[in-house]
């Protein structure tokens, strides 16, 4: 079954008085429980791609429906909304509230879904346990490695349980070791059902993902075109 769904779609921005084409006819299907690498080069028009399926931007023209809804012409609390309660967002620099403990980072996207303040705390402590994180629910950011702040990003990423997990340059900010950690706990969220789309420029990382997509000037591809154009997207 489809999680999402894109269809011709093109984003513009403008540069002065000109629109300039970012985004060129992207389609795209990801079915339930399917694991996604995107990869390209600086300016390729990865992130942007990342914002529209993330519901963070809106496309220019096409159609995307997400767990069988089309999401043309929602308002943006619509759109915050279906954040909410569809996605979840794993990013290169954590994004962790430093004044609040692991818990309570978890705990958040609970918090703005009104989840009741004993049910949240315990889901939150679930998901950490999950990330193996059970020993430092109370720590505090600046007390937490990276790799361990970017699993306590992960356990806020899947506390609401979402439909699709949206990973940006999630191991960029991380050693060998905690990256190999992170895409670890990616394959076994990815074997448990969740549907993961990652974006990275890292060819190794790109190989835990179970299928690879390429997007270079705004058009995006399953063939292997890293030397188009004389770009090399590993650099």
């Amino acid at each position: 079954m489809a999680i999402l769904k894109l269809t011709d779609i093109c984003k513009d921005y403008m540069q002065g008085k000109e629109p300039v084409r970012v985004l060129k006819n992207i389609n795209l299907t990801v079915d339930q429980g399917e694991y996604l690498a995107i990869m390209g080069p600086s300016g390729s028009g990865k992130t942007t791609l990342m914002n529209l399926i993330g519901c963070l931007d809106v496309p220019t023209s096409g159609d995307y429906e997400l767990e069988g809804r089309d999401l043309k012409d929602l308002t943006d609390d619509e759109l915050a909304d279906i954040r909410n309660k569809y996605i979840g967002f794993v990013f290169q620099s954590f994004h962790l509230l430093p004044k609040m403990d692991a818990l309570d980072n978890v705990a958040l996207p609970l918090l703005y879904a009104g989840v009741p303040q004993k049910e949240r705390r315990a889901r939150a402590e679930e998901a950490l346990k999950a990330v193996d994180l059970a020993d430092r629910i109370h720590f505090f950011p600046n007390q937490l490695s990276g790799g361990q702040c970017q699993r306590v990003a992960i356990a806020r990423a899947m506390v609401t349980k979402p439909a699709l997990l949206l990973a940006d340059e999630p191991t960029g900010a991380l050693d060998t070791k905690s990256g190999n950690q992170i895409m670890d706990i990616f394959r076994q969220l990815s074997n448990d059902g969740m549907t993961i789309i990652m974006i990275t420029h890292e060819p190794d990382i790109a190989a835990c993902a179970d299928k690879t997509y390429y997007i270079l000037d705004g058009e995006l591809s399953t063939s292997d075109n890293r030397r188009r154009g004389g770009i090399d997207l590993e650099a």
